[in-house]
This record gives C-alpha cells, structure tokens and sequence, in this order.
C-alpha cells in the first residue's frame, strides 16, 4: 500500500508557506510580462499551455488527464499542453504561475488568498472541489460523527495542518483545551491501535487505505461542518485575464470536457493515473478507483449540475470569505475570485453545463 498522505504540508499547510511569502513582492513585480493580444479559432492557433498541479500525478488530476489524453486541448487550440507536477520539493503554483513557468495553477483559497494578500497580483477563476476534501477520520467502533463528538478525544493533527486544525475549531466555537491534539505523522495505522480517537485526513484518501486494509471506518467532513472553503482552484495571473480571456476559456472547455468523462466513469481517470502520469509512482489501481469515485463527489454538486463545474455561487463565495477569516485572512471575494471567465464559457455554450 503507497500512501499519499503528506500533501497537506504542501496544499492546505501551505498556508503559511515560507517560500511563498517571502517572495511575493518579487511576484508582484514579475506580473506584466503578459501579451496584450492572443490568436483564436483554428486548431493550433493559441500555442502552448501549461497546468500546475497541485501535488504529484495521482487520480486527483483525472479530468486533466483524460482531457490530455483524448486530444481536448488541442482540440481547443493549444499546440501543446503541459500537466507540471507537484510534489514535496516543488515551488507553491502561485509561484509557477506569477513567474511564467506555468499558465494555470491548482491550489487552494486560503493559499491563494495568503499571496494575494502579501501583493502576488492572480486570482481564483474557478474551482474543482466545491467540497473541502479535510475529514476527522474514526474507527467505526469509536465514532466521531459530529462536533460535538470531539469532545473529551484524542485527535491526531499533523504539524503542517494546525493552522487549518486551529481555524476549525474557531469556525465551530471549540475551546481546543476541550480535547487533545496529538502531534502525529501522516500514516495513520496509529488510528487503528487506538493511540488516538480522530485523525484528520482528506476524504479520499486516508479513509481508503484503511478500508482496503480491512477497516471500518468513520468520516466527519469539515464541509459539512461550518468550514466550506472549495478546493483545487484554478489560480491565474490577473493580466492573464485581461489580456488572454479567449486562452483561459479554451483551458476551460477542455476540462470541463475531460471532467465529464471521469464523472460518467470514474475508472478512466484511475487507470491514467496509475498506467500512465503517475506511472513511476507505485500507485494502486483499486486505491485509485476509490479516490477518484469519492474526488466526484466533492466536484459534481446540485450547484455544479446547475451552472456548470468549476462554478462557484455567490453565496458559496461569500462562506469562503468568512472562513478565511478564521484563518487570519481578511480579503474581499473580489480581489480572490474572478469567476467571469467560467461563465462567459457555459453562456456560450451551454451544451457543457
């Protein structure tokens, strides 16, 4: 079994990412480089394009890679198309993306809110999750099933996520001296010898392992639990906006495109993964399959359904901006979103909602 389990330190922990504050007001400085005109139309014509993960080439990415695979981006315009992995060593995707090494970025609100914040002149234009992945993960036999289950337990909370723990807790009015948090790693086996009562994870993840080693387990979303900040966000440069509207709605289309697919069989996207972008990865199919199906989960919403993916409601929006505030971020919704680009595309075409 090959966990994928500390992409927190990179994704949501990178909150606080040292690399990424520190270099914002050379971001700043580095965001006018952008060409203020941009062919469209036939194949070919936009050049090329790049997309910077989020973290390294699991199932996570699926709509990217079947929108890669079947020919959806050049379909689109682009010459080439390049999926840029993340991983433990790589640099934030805002950093990519502010210095040009990748057109779009995948990240997260608190995130992107943090460098916006410290001058990184780029902008949320549309989210895959529109349910935060963070679970309290529990034995069936010792559930936590809501808040107030918390109480009196041991969680295990990983260093790199107690920024999130601790903005949490204050989203749902928990005196932390309530419960215990114990410093843990990010295998959580731990969880199963009863060192701890609660372990927070990702959705699709950790709960997996465990079941595919023979568990039963519990999940308590943050999600549903006053903390929906949406996830796996698309993060551009502002003058990629301006200036290159017909690009980005091309990158849209092509996703939204490969999303579907994986929506309607969420095996195609395991099975890229593991045979092919993350071959080198020793990943498992049927762990793959299970992440993927859960992943489908938090992207394909009432809302999404709707309006189309990758949309995100004003109400929904407004949630966010008052979570973030939990975490220390006061930002407006108009500096962090710009969702126009997104529903420029579903207003021209409504056969991809």
């Amino acid at each position: 079994m090959t966990y994928d389990l500390d992409r927190r330190t990179l994704l949501r922990g990178g909150l606080f990412a040292t690399g990424l504050l520190a270099a914002a007001p050379l971001l700043a400085a580095c965001g006018d480089d952008e060409p203020s005109t941009e062919a469209t139309g036939a194949a070919g014509a936009i050049g090329a394009g790049s997309l910077r993960l989020s973290w390294v080439k699991n199932v996570e990415f699926a709509g990217a890679y079947i929108a890669d695979t079947n020919g959806y981006y050049k379909e689109e315009g682009f010459t080439s198309f390049e999926l840029i992995g993340g991983g433990p060593t790589a640099t934030p995707a805002e950093t990519d993306v502010v210095t040009g090494k990748a057109l779009i970025g995948i990240s997260a609100p608190d995130t992107a809110a943090a460098a916006i914040l410290k001058g990184a002149p780029i902008k949320v234009i549309g989210a895959e999750f529109q349910k935060n992945p963070f679970c309290i993960l529990s034995m069936a036999d010792n559930p936590i099933k809501t808040v107030a289950d918390l109480k009196g337990k041991k969680i295990g909370v990983q260093a790199t996520n107690e920024a999130i723990w601790a903005a949490f807790l204050k989203a749902n009015n928990i005196d932390p001296a309530s419960l215990e948090k114990v410093p843990v790693q990010f295998d959580p086996m731990p969880l199963t010898t009863g060192t701890v009562d609660g372990w927070m994870s990702f959705i699709t993840n950790e709960p997996n392992a465990l079941r595919l080693k023979g568990f039963e387990v519990e999940t308590m979303m943050f999600a549903d639990n006053n903390y929906p900040l949406v996830s796996e966000v698309y993060v551009v440069k502002t003058e990629t906006i301006e200036k290159r509207r017909a690009t980005l709605k091309a990158f849209i289309r092509a996703q939204a495109k490969g999303w579907k697919e994986n929506l309607k069989n969420p095996e195609i996207g395991a099975k890229l993964a593991v045979e092919k972008y993350g071959k080198d990865l020793g990943l498992e199919l049927e762990e793959q399959i299970l992440e993927s199906k859960d992943g489908n989960k938090l992207i394909l919403t009432p809302d999404t359904e709707k309006n189309g993916l990758f949309t995100v409601t004003p109400e929904l929006i407004q949630q966010n901006i008052e979570t973030l505030k939990f975490a220390g971020l006061e930002i407006t919704a108009e500096r962090l979103f710009d969702l126009s680009i997104v529903e420029e595309v579903y207003k021209e075409d409504p056969s991809l909602v």
